[in-house]
């Protein structure tokens, strides 16, 4: 019965292991305004309001901004010495990364005043949040969970099909999955938060049309779902956001 057992248990690892990767593209459902001057490094909701952190030395800013006009209702601007990364809401706080700054600042949700800054020990780039504890990624194939005072519970390896998946950046809590943008591609990645297995790419290729391209244009970044439960996407220098569905590859 025991070796039973075990070669069940090892058929059932290597099915879950040779599970296929599903495959979807981007079904725009309507455009928005977007701030062309926002090097978007964190967007997420916090109820009905968007907030939105943006980095580059001397352009580093956190906004909250008004989805119709893509304006900013408020801003606030960072000294020249931080380049300013990824951002969430977990328990009446706001978590705001640092990129190379070695820091990491929090501020009060509701009134978006600064409480603290504390020590952060990698390179800053996406966060999002379970609701539970802070996520976190550097730019490597790893997600970071973290407790409330940013301290590490545990990490995972993201990959797909058995390899590695770098660069991982913005990032968004969706539906019980880690959604991540791969920095300078046009693919997210959909991650199964238990052991960082991808379970679905999103081409997000030709999203934003070449007409709305300039010189200033970067790449795909932002990530963002309302209460509603509709998906906004974004990018660096992007003069528009996009509410978007999910379509099957063909």
């Amino acid at each position: 019965m025991r070796k039973l057992a075990l070669i069940l248990l090892a058929f059932a690892v290597l099915s879950c292991g040779n599970a296929k990767v599903r495959e979807y593209k981007v079904h725009v459902v309507r455009e928005y305004p977007h701030d062309v001057t926002s090097y978007t490094q964190g967007l997420f909701f916090d109820g009905g309001r968007l907030i939105e952190t943006t980095g580059q030395w001397g352009e580093s800013t956190l906004r909250t901004v008004d989805l119709e006009t893509g304006k900013a209702l408020s801003r606030q601007d960072f000294s020249r010495k931080y380049f300013i990364e990824g951002s969430c809401i977990l328990d009446g706080n706001l978590y705001i990364l640092t990129w190379t700054n070695g820091l990491a600042f929090i501020y009060d949700a509701d009134s978006l005043k600064y409480k603290s800054t504390v020590a952060y020990p990698r390179e800053g780039w996406g966060l999002t949040t379970d609701g539970q504890q802070l996520i976190a990624s550097d730019g490597s194939a790893y997600l970071y969970f973290l407790d409330k005072d940013m301290q590490e519970l545990r990490r995972v390896r993201v990959t797909k099909d058995g390899r590695a998946v770098r660069y991982l950046n913005e990032l968004e809590w969706i539906d019980g999955k880690v959604w991540a943008n791969v920095y300078t591609t046009d693919t997210i990645v959909i991650i199964d938060p238990k052991d960082g297995t991808v379970e679905a790419t999103v081409n997000c290729r030709g999203l934003l049309p070449a007409q709305d391209r300039t010189r200033e244009t970067d790449v795909l970044n932002g990530i963002a779902v309302d209460p509603e439960g509709r998906i906004f996407l974004t990018g660096k220098y992007w003069p528009k956001m996009f509410e978007i569905e999910l379509t099957k590859k063909k």
